[in-house]
């Protein structure tokens, strides 16, 4: 599994759904999460012949950089944080345990740049979940993660958001998924879906 492979299919996945995304954050948000996503990831593709010439950590890092400059609104200083806090702590030939070591501390790096944490109808609760689907055994990470990613965003649908724009709308915020939640779920599947080698 290449690095700009990976790269290349979880951004073109982001894009492909922006439409969704739009319509996801129209319910409770501003409405542009799926426009600003696919500008940053249509703006990561546009970066991928010097990323794929670039180690795995070098390469996420770069990623998130790209993301901070192009994605606006709140996603983009946050997946931003996500993918260079993870590019800093992936060693370049990590484990699965030194991914898991890696995610958390991006993780971290995520709730302490949103001043939040998981339960409050975020991108967090799926990242949570899927750090949690990363211990165990390896012969069914990708289902694992694909199944564990896709549960939790739906599992946001009754909550009630307590950060971001959707919190301002109180109990209303009720009963929607968050696009955010979504959009992370969208890039955990895509990866799945490249460990696995399906097209």
């Amino acid at each position: 599994m290449s690095v700009e492979t990976m790269i290349k299919v979880v951004a073109q996945r982001v894009i492909d759904h922006a439409e969704e995304l739009t319509r996801l954050d129209q319910a409770i948000g501003d409405g542009d999460h799926g426009i600003n996503m696919k500008r940053g990831c249509e703006a990561v593709l546009a970066e991928l012949p010097t990323l794929s010439g670039q180690s795995l950590p070098d390469a996420v890092k770069a990623v998130g950089t790209r993301l901070v400059m192009t994605v606006g609104g709140a996603s983009g200083p946050l997946y931003g944080t996500l993918f260079m806090s993870l590019g800093r702590a992936l060693p370049p030939s990590p484990t699965q345990a030194a991914v898991a070591e890696a995610f958390a501390a991006a993780i971290t790096a995520v709730k302490a740049r949103g001043k939040s944490d998981v339960g409050q109808k975020t991108m967090l609760d799926v990242l949570a979940p899927v750090l949690d689907a990363l211990g165990g055994d390896a012969r069914d990470l990708p289902e694992r993660l694909r199944s564990t990613a896709s549960a939790a965003a739906e599992a946001t649908i009754p909550m009630r958001a307590i950060r971001g724009r959707a919190s301002f709308l109180g109990e209303r915020s009720i009963g929607h998924m968050d696009p955010g939640a979504r959009s992370a779920a969208l890039m955990v599947e895509a990866i799945a879906d490249v460990m696995e080698e399906r097209p």
